[in-house]
């Protein structure tokens, strides 16, 4: 098992005692994460209520941090000019370039992906929950897909209308590739729902997650 730091409850500490005093606390800058381990969407079940957040595992120790404390940075070096031409990957533009954080673990680059190895069995029916991916803002297209043999599969296309959920087991640790069809700055937002056995339903919330694609 990974050993996790959680960073949300002291901050929340802090800014109690800091309005205490009277005084607005301060906003902490944003973590800026450009290569390494990050799963950009991390499920907990804590206290009945599901939690999203950010396992950053780009340091020595994984240290899970809240969506808005943290800006996704795509280099240029993730900008590929050779995206094939056939209708299966139009979801990717119809220019033949596209900025791409892959599947598998590249130097340089964020090995993007997300987690829900902290989800209890027996909580949601099925042992699963779904990922909801509601709105994204961006100067173009925002996609999660794999690929084997040359072939994508499709798990999040903005560009063919939104909402898009994906079920999701429990234990699952995956990555996939993250596609922009453009340069700029884009806001993706993601909650996360189940159904619990014993009836009803519970949800995150919605999420943003900035990422910030580089074209030089």
């Amino acid at each position: 098992m990974r050993i996790r730091t959680r960073l949300l409850a002291p901050l929340a500490t802090a800014a109690v005692l800091v309005g205490t005093l009277g005084a607005a606390p301060a906003q902490a800058a944003p973590v800026t994460l450009s290569s390494g381990h990050a799963d950009v969407l991390d499920v907990d079940y804590i206290s009945g209520a599901l939690v999203l957040r950010v396992l950053d595992g780009t340091g020595t120790t994984d240290v899970e941090r809240n969506p808005a404390d943290v800006i996704f940075r795509v280099p240029v070096a993730a900008k590929t000019t050779s995206v094939p031409g056939t209708p299966d990957w139009a979801f990717l533009g119809t220019g033949g370039t596209a900025w791409i954080l892959p599947q598998n673990q590249v130097s340089g680059l964020l090995w993007a992906g997300w987690n829900t190895t902290e989800v209890p069995a027996g909580v949601f029916v099925g042992d699963k929950v779904t990922f909801n991916l509601t709105a994204v803002s961006g100067p173009a297209g925002f996609s999660v897909y794999t690929a084997a043999g040359g072939t994508p599969t499709v798990l999040f296309d903005s560009g063919d209308g939104l909402p898009d959920s994906l079920d999701v087991a429990r234990l699952a640790h995956t990555h996939a590739n993250w596609g922009f069809d453009a340069a700029g700055t884009y806001t993706v937002t993601f909650n996360v729902t189940g159904t619990l056995v014993g009836g009803g339903t519970v949800s995150s919330g919605s999420k943003q997650f900035t990422f910030q694609v580089l074209n030089s």
